[in-house]
């Protein structure tokens, strides 16, 4: 068992229990905890982010008015073609991208060679699932609720909560899209009501979209100019009303991402392989329908609190578990390490939080439950790896961190990894036998697009400055500054042009 530090000594877990469930005084002075997460938005879609963004989400925007934004949030990455999984495992544990429950490495590569650490093993404890949202917060006295899709998680956390109604929802009906997400909470809060129930909460309130297929309501797909294309041999109609392309939309990558037979770059319905203007805006407009009607679900939960008593003390978290690129950079799918995927919305509202504040905060999706258990005021348990936003909330400093780090390597090994410090980014390459061999380097202050030569800018700074040799000391700070991120989170492989003694067999 891990000890938990109640900070004048480590204590076994039978007595933090006790302590856990004692050490708050009452039921009523505790906050409420209403987690949203969304399936694949990037916070480039929101007005909250993006000004000239179409979508319509006044619920999110009254959330950040009357709360905190964050603009330097981002997920880890992920070592799966479904970034959902490991995005979802941070979440639910706290932990690093490579420190928690990933596949079972293969047996028969460990037994030629016992001595290596293949990049499927474990580095997560054994007992983990004890230390996961949910188990965390059931120790405390808290009810535990998620409603969530299935799948691209981690079950053995999920399970952990008390009330547990899943289920994958990407149509467009009241039945069979987000609609039903938002029926769970609302009849779960009518349930406690009715109850009388004066525990805390904790609601995990996910969605399935707009993760595709993103089959919107129709007057919401009306009101896009969208339509639910599926017809592979012909273009979905073209409609004025429909999103503009993104300003760093690209018809093609200027090198392949790594990942053959990629499902997000080959297989979307109503997109598939096509990158041209009618299908992207399409599916823009699928997109935008798909978040407006998230939208109206969080409104109708908001206002359920507020007539129930409960909003004011309650702390909302809105996130999604990584972005999306839908055109941008000639990329539809999420496994890539621009800002636009890389990054994520993050808002949080509740009692004590400043009112209309934006911070960078450079934070992890992983930073999230060590910060909620830092608002609930619960002893933290070892495990965590990440750090509560609480410094950052109170104004004391700007940012948890100064350097990112972020990995994919879900296709061909080793993959694509980044670093980020201040406003510099590099981003490298290192995929198909060794066919791809890629860096970039990008000045995000003067390049927050991270725009490519192909995208023909006409400032000096607005494109990829690796091979740009005013930059090569800068380039060679942020390499080193890389392998010593990988180094210290345990990064299981090295590219092409790094030291090899610590590296794994793919």
């Amino acid at each position: 068992m891990h000890p938990i530090n109640l900070g004048l000594r480590w204590l076994p877990l039978v007595a933090v229990l006790a302590i856990a469930v004692a050490s708050p005084s009452t039921a009523d002075e505790r906050p409420n905890f209403l987690v949203i997460v969304v399936d694949d938005q990037s916070p480039l879609d929101l007005k909250v982010y993006n000004p000239d963004s179409p979508l319509e989400t006044p619920n999110i925007d009254r959330l950040a008015a009357s709360g905190m934004v964050f603009d330097g949030a981002h997920h880890m990455g992920a070592w799966s073609g479904a970034v959902c999984t490991p995005s979802r495992h941070m979440i639910m544990t706290g932990r690093t991208v490579w420190h928690i429950p990933q596949r079972r490495p293969n047996a028969k590569k460990k037994r030629n060679n016992p001595s290596v650490r293949y990049p499927d093993e474990s580095l997560a404890p054994k007992d983990l699932p004890e230390y996961t949202m949910a188990a965390i917060f059931n120790r405390a006295g808290y009810d535990t609720m998620r409603t969530c899709k299935k799948g691209n998680s981690y079950p053995a956390a999920n399970e952990q909560f008390t009330v547990v109604r899943d289920a994958s929802k990407r149509g467009g009906t009241e039945e069979t899209g987000s609609a039903w997400h938002g029926k769970q909470v609302l009849d779960y809060l009518d349930q406690r009501d009715a109850a009388a129930d004066e525990d805390p909460f904790l609601i995990y309130f996910g969605f399935s979209h707009p993760h595709d297929t993103r089959d919107g309501a129709p007057e919401l797909l009306a009101k896009y100019g969208a339509t639910n294309h599926t017809d592979r041999e012909s273009l979905p109609p073209a409609n004025p009303k429909q999103p503009a392309l993104p300003p760093n939309y690209l018809e093609a990558h200027p090198f392949h991402h790594g990942h053959p037979k990629l499902r997000d770059e080959v297989a979307v319905s109503g997109v598939w392989e096509r990158r041209d203007e009618r299908t992207i805006r399409n599916e823009l407009g699928r997109e935008f329908a798909c978040s407006e009607n998230i939208d109206i679900q969080i409104g109708k939960v908001l206002n359920r609190l507020e007539q129930m008593g409960e909003l004011d003390n309650t702390y909302i978290v809105y996130t999604s578990d990584h972005g999306m690129a839908i055109g941008r950079h000639g990329l539809q799918g999420k496994q890539n390490l621009y800002e636009h995927t890389w990054r994520v919305p993050f808002i949080i509202q509740g009692p004590d939080i400043p009112k209309g504040k934006r911070a960078i905060g450079n934070l992890y999706l992983l930073d999230l439950l060590p910060t909620l258990v830092d608002l609930a005021k619960i002893d933290r348990p070892e495990t965590l790896e990440g750090q509560s936003l609480q410094p950052v909330i109170r104004g004391e400093q700007d940012l948890l961190r100064d350097v990112l780090y972020g990995v994919y390597c879900g296709g061909t090994k080793p993959g694509m990894r980044s670093v980020k410090k201040g406003d510099w980014k590099l981003i490298k390459y290192d995929a198909l036998d060794g066919k791809v061999r890629e860096t970039q380097l990008f000045n995000l202050a003067a390049n927050p697009l991270e725009y490519l030569p192909e995208h023909k800018r006409e400032s000096e700074l607005e494109t990829d400055l690796a091979e740009n040799p005013a930059y090569a000391e800068k380039r060679q700070e942020l390499e080193a500054l890389l392998l010593s991120e990988m180094q210290r989170l345990d990064d299981p492989y090295r590219l092409w042009d790094q030291p090899q003694e610590t590296s794994v067999n793919p």
